[in-house]
């Protein structure tokens, strides 16, 4: 009886010391957000100047397009890969893990070095696509560029996950009532891991809107919300960069909680089918 009393008591003090933990990170973010806010407040007009500035404006609605468009091609691209990732036994499935994640562990300067030399106007991408009209060096399509590198893994490891939590043995049921392949998986197994398929692509756009160095190596211009940020730090002071960092803030937080809350209230166990 002692021995289980004790037991539930250092669970507690566990349990305890984890909650401390979490509030700490929380706080820590909190505090940042408070200390931006009064400092936004410090300067009031500057702040009611910066939310009539287009280029601020046009940087986010940039930003917003960029990063749509590159979670669109992840998972038209990723949506493929991931599921051939989960359901394969191939001894080189390592070695292509490993190269999804690269962009993790790379510094992000070296990413979009990668970019540029593949999508620069002579690039072994670069050219052919420039054939076509499309441009990437200080160009829009070099900032979709940049941020589908980065946020492969985001993507591509989370819909591997949802596609390995699927049964084959519903795929193996549809294929023998006649399924082929490619039905078995639009049917089967793409809507059951459609889940974790949408987190992954909330958690990439999310990855892709405040990514800076890979895109500043290929297109500074046109401005994005983390190039605009620095650009007014460096140009103007902290004022600016604290008026211009809560407008952006507020708009692609905004955005992003939306998503959530949407992603949410779609696979809620109450919600219709």
């Amino acid at each position: 009886m002692a021995d289980g009393v004790a037991i539930k008591k250092g669970a507690l003090t566990g349990l305890l010391l984890l909650d401390i933990g979490g509030g700490l990170l929380v706080g820590l973010i909190l505090l940042a957000l408070a200390t931006l806010a009064a400092r936004a407040i410090e300067r009031p007009d500057v702040l009611v100047s910066t939310i009539g500035d287009s280029t601020v404006w046009n940087a986010i609605l940039t930003t917003f397009a960029a990063a749509f468009l590159a979670v669109i091609l992840l998972a038209l691209l990723g949506t493929p890969l991931a599921y051939l990732m989960a359901r394969s036994r191939n001894r080189a499935l390592p070695l292509v893990e490993a190269l999804v994640d690269l962009p993790l562990v790379l510094p992000h300067t070296i990413a979009g070095l990668l970019v540029y030399l593949v999508f620069m106007r002579y690039g072994p991408l670069g050219q052919p696509l420039g054939a076509l009209g499309f441009s990437f060096e200080d160009a829009f399509f070099g900032i979709v560029a940049a941020m589908l590198f980065v946020g492969i893994p985001y993507y591509v490891d989370a819909a591997r996950d949802g596609f390995a939590k699927v049964p084959i043995e519903l795929e193996e049921v549809a294929r023998t009532l006649g399924a082929g392949p490619q039905a078995a998986f639009l049917r089967i197994a793409l809507p059951l891991a459609a889940r974790e398929c949408l987190s992954g692509a909330i958690t990439a756009w999310g990855r892709a809107v405040g990514e800076f160095a890979a895109v500043v190596m290929i297109a500074y211009y046109p401005l994005v919300v983390s190039t605009l940020v620095y650009t007014r730090f460096t140009q103007y002071g902290l004022a600016d960069t604290v008026a211009v960092a809560i407008i952006l803030l507020v708009a692609c937080g905004g955005v992003l909680v939306l998503l959530r809350r949407a992603a949410t209230r779609l696979w809620r166990p109450d919600a219709p089918a």
